[in-house]
């Protein structure tokens, strides 16, 4: 297997259990709150964030993957996906700021600052890939 191979592997090994890991902490988390069994202060604000640190770790794994790439092509064009990803994100998030203090739209909920990041990065490595076929 080439050290390239290599590397995108370790990504997955790491990307879908932590993925996994989001979906049960999501699902689990909401039906405490959903069916008020959750509790007040700061225990339920702890259980409240735990389903963000799978994100936070899959941000971690999305930056060791750029780490430990070798194909200095393929770690370049994940940079620009991934830089191309923030800044479509950044302008959508600062254009909406603007609308909302300016028009009467409704607010945008941060929780899909980080989906639509994902969106963004996942439509331009798609567009990379295509354009360096």
């Amino acid at each position: 297997m080439s050290a390239a191979k290599a590397a995108y592997r370790r990504y997955l090994w790491r990307f879908f259990p932590t993925m996994l890991a989001y979906v049960v902490l999501v699902l689990g988390v909401s039906w405490l709150f959903d069916n008020r069994q959750a509790p007040d202060g700061p225990i339920g604000y702890a259980l409240a964030i735990l389903p963000a640190l799978p994100i936070i770790g899959v941000i971690v794994i999305m930056g060791l993957y750029v780490v430990e790439e070798k194909d200095e092509f393929m770690r370049m064009r994940h940079v620009m996906a991934l830089l191309i990803g923030m800044g479509l994100m950044l302008s959508v998030t600062v254009a909406w700021g603007f609308l909302e203090i300016y028009t009467h739209v409704p607010p945008l909920s941060a929780f899909w600052i980080f989906p639509g990041f994902c969106v963004a990065w996942g439509f331009a490595s798609g567009v990379l890939a295509m354009a360096y076929r």
